[in-house]
């Protein structure tokens, strides 16, 4: 796991195993998720989906180029994905790219089991993730202004926890 970049001014983050990539938003430009994951070896090409949180710029700013760029699809709620459809700066995003998640119903993408968990957040179904892969566990919550025992449950076990809360 490797934050690229966390906070007000974007959010993104990259999370793989041997096999399988994604990033966890795109908040940033394009250009600065690109030479972030160059920082670590990463060509974007290799990308197999992009985890989007919710609709807000600070999470989706770099999600239209990375998507049509690298042809990355996008999992999200269907409320989010409709939100962030409707923002003018993502752009037009190709059908065939969006993939719709519901919290609490596990998927797997490619070799990781992931899991959307919904959150307390001024956004249009916003969720956060669990990763797991290989019996190892990655919990990844942003935007956190509250918790409780069910985020909390979501979170439990994981060997990596990444938690940002800035409101």
């Amino acid at each position: 796991m490797c934050s690229i970049a966390s906070g007000s001014s974007g959010n993104c983050s990259y999370i793989s195993n041997q096999s399988t990539g994604v990033l966890i938003d795109a908040g940033i430009s394009g250009k600065k998720i690109e030479a972030g994951l160059d920082s670590i070896g990463i060509n974007p090409k290799d990308l197999n989906g992009i985890l989007i949180t919710h609709e807000h710029s600070d999470h989706i700013k770099g999600l239209g180029v990375m998507a049509r760029r690298y042809e990355v699809p996008i999992y999200g709620t269907p409320e989010t994905i409709n939100a962030l459809l409707k923002s003018s700066g993502v752009g037009r995003i190709p059908e065939p790219l969006l993939r719709y998640v519901t919290p609490n119903e596990s998927f797997m993408l490619n070799d990781i089991q992931v899991e959307p968990f919904s959150i307390s957040h001024d956004a249009a179904n916003p969720v956060c993730y669990t990763l797991t892969s290989d019996g190892k566990k990655i919990g990844y919550a942003t935007d956190l202004g509250t918790y409780d025992d069910y985020i909390i449950s979501k979170l439990k076990g994981s060997h990596i926890l990444f938690l940002e809360a800035n409101h």
